[in-house]
């Protein structure tokens, strides 16, 4: 199938309160373009520097969103180039961003990725350090926090996934019913997309199955 029909398949199965982030990593402007055409208006990318160079030529507009892991050394390009950065995991990180953001005359929103597995190889805050992370991007001028986003673990049986995304359903509806603005739950990709919109997800990133195997 081609990458048209792929994302108006994906998109067909979801209501329409879903995101589906089109997730472009190691993948043209080429297919991104039958992406968009087809309809997708959000395009997600996990590495800013690939991301560059693609937004470069691309002309289209869409929802940009950076999805992966982001070094310091990388938020000012970041803060530049995407709408909504899904990958804030420490003060530190969301420090360096509200800097950017000020210097660029702009509110950057921002998701916080959460780590409830504890894995070691992902990137994330844990639960108990969440509550100081969310008070200090509150007192960043520069930052709107707009929701959470989860990795889930790649277990072998995909239906073990299934607790970690309610889990984080009852922490996102826990956080939202006090706050304004705070409306995305990020989690799911190609291979557990379907569990976690089962579970309340309401932004997917979806990539494989919309444009095949990574080169």
């Amino acid at each position: 199938m081609s990458v048209a029909e792929n994302f108006r398949r994906i998109r067909d199965e979801l209501n329409d309160k879903i995101i589906l982030v089109a997730v472009t990593k190691n993948h043209g402007v080429e297919a991104m373009r039958e992406a968009i055409d087809e309809g997708a208006i959000d395009i997600g990318e996990n590495r800013v520097q690939e991301a560059a160079g693609k937004f470069k030529t691309l002309d289209r507009q869409v929802t940009r969103h950076l999805i992966g892991h982001l070094q310091t050394n990388k938020v000012k390009q970041a803060v530049k180039l995407f709408d909504l950065i899904h990958s804030v995991d420490s003060q530190h990180l969301a420090a360096a961003l509200d800097k950017a953001a000020a210097a660029s005359g702009k509110v950057q929103e921002i998701l916080i990725q959460v780590n409830p597995a504890r894995e070691v190889q992902k990137s994330g805050v844990l639960l108990e350090d969440l509550d100081g992370l969310i008070k200090f991007v509150d007192a960043a001028e520069n930052l709107r926090l707009r929701g959470l986003m989860m990795i889930a673990p790649n277990f072998p049986n995909v239906e073990d996934c299934r607790p970690l995304f309610r889990q984080m359903k009852k922490l996102f509806d826990e956080l939202k019913s006090a706050r304004e603005g705070f409306d995305f739950l990020s989690m799911g990709m190609t291979h557990d997309y379907k569990i976690a919109v089962a579970e309340g997800a309401n932004v997917v990133r979806v990539g494989t199955a919309i444009f095949g195997e990574r080169i």
